[in-house]
């Protein structure tokens, strides 16, 4: 029935992007997809998927950049969808927010099951800040997290600092009693917290990088 109601353009995006995931195992930019059925205006193909994602064939994430997400890919066995639950700031560490979270709680980002293996420990956060910019995380970008309260040197993780209430992303290093927030940013200095007011919430474990779409 829907089918019916698509133009011979939908039918052909809709191909294009089941193929896309198939071969690649994520999702198309808006560019590839413009390129692979021949429309050289970004707002052309915008348009056309949402279209689709309104006859219900598609979900987008307008966050990334690689956001969308066919409807039934939770019944695929080689995509496996991962909450998106907040934000983490990759700068000064910044208090959370008392305002309820922009995302809405059933927001999914959808990964080849080879590249996060089991998906039971994960979830994601768009990061805030470009402290960590020579980790190629940026402004916008997305990481996916592993649920957890330990932490080795070097890891990049979600870090809470108890009696400021504020939180950060950067690289955990445990080094003479104290802990180093290092950040990966020439321009930022590091921060020095006592270990007791340090929690670990979980490591990075994935980056989906957020690609200029102009």
């Amino acid at each position: 029935m829907v089918k019916g109601k698509m133009s011979k353009r939908q039918q052909q995006m809709i191909t294009f992007i089941r193929d896309f995931l198939g071969d690649n195992n994520y999702p198309p930019t808006i560019r590839e997809i413009g390129r692979a059925c021949q429309i050289s205006s970004t707002s052309v193909v915008n348009y056309n998927l949402n279209k689709l994602e309104d006859y219900g064939l598609i979900h987008r994430n307008l966050r990334v950049s690689r956001g969308i997400q066919i409807s039934d890919t939770q019944h695929s066995p080689n995509l496996v969808p991962i909450p998106l639950v907040g934000r983490i700031f990759a700068s000064k560490p910044v208090p959370v927010p008392d305002a309820p979270s922009s995302f809405a709680p059933d927001e999914y980002i959808s990964l080849a099951r080879d590249l996060v293996g089991d998906s039971a420990d994960l979830f994601a956060l768009e990061v805030s800040g470009d402290s960590m910019i020579d980790a190629m995380i940026g402004d916008g970008d997305v990481v996916v997290m592993k649920r957890q309260i330990e932490a080795r040197n070097g890891d990049l993780a979600a870090i809470w600092l108890n009696d400021r209430e504020e939180t950060t992303l950067k690289h955990f290093f445990l080094e003479k009693g104290r802990v180093r927030l290092q950040p990966a940013n020439p321009t930022m200095h590091p921060i020095y917290e006592k270990p007791e007011n340090v929690q670990v919430q979980g490591k990075v474990v994935l980056v989906v990088r957020q690609i200029n779409k102009a």
